[in-house]
């Protein structure tokens, strides 16, 4: 069993940045990929970033590409997402997930352990 909590929305301008946190509880953080997702109003929840258990594999969705970093820290049980140059279009609710599948997924239904979401807002 995973407990997440994600930590560190909040309201910005366009370009400015923000840096996400999820600390994670449970014996299997080290051992699980993990995943950003992010849901806008009116929107299905998206895929934005994941990594592998050590954080040397990482992927992303083409929209954030080159503007967020996902990176972990297994001895924190954190799981983070640096995000710049935001833009207005980066306004969602993000979730962080954990999944008991090794493969780094990009599909919710791919991931069994979620977050309550943190809401992040860039203004234009």
């Amino acid at each position: 069993q995973v407990q997440l909590v994600e930590s560190g929305g909040g309201l910005v301008q366009a370009g400015d940045s923000l840096r996400l946190s999820c600390a994670a509880s449970g014996r299997t953080f080290a051992t699980s990929p993990m995943g950003w997702f992010r849901q806008a109003p009116g929107k299905e929840r998206e895929f934005v970033a994941a990594i592998s258990w050590s954080g040397a594999g990482t992927n992303y969705a083409d929209s954030v590409k080159g503007r967020f970093t996902i990176s972990r820290d297994n001895a924190k049980n954190t799981v983070y997402l640096q995000m710049n140059s935001l833009k207005p279009e980066d306004t969602a609710v993000y979730y962080c997930a954990a999944t008991r599948s090794p493969a780094i997924g990009v599909y919710t239904t791919g991931y069994d352990y979620w977050g309550q979401g943190t809401q992040v807002t860039v203004s234009s």
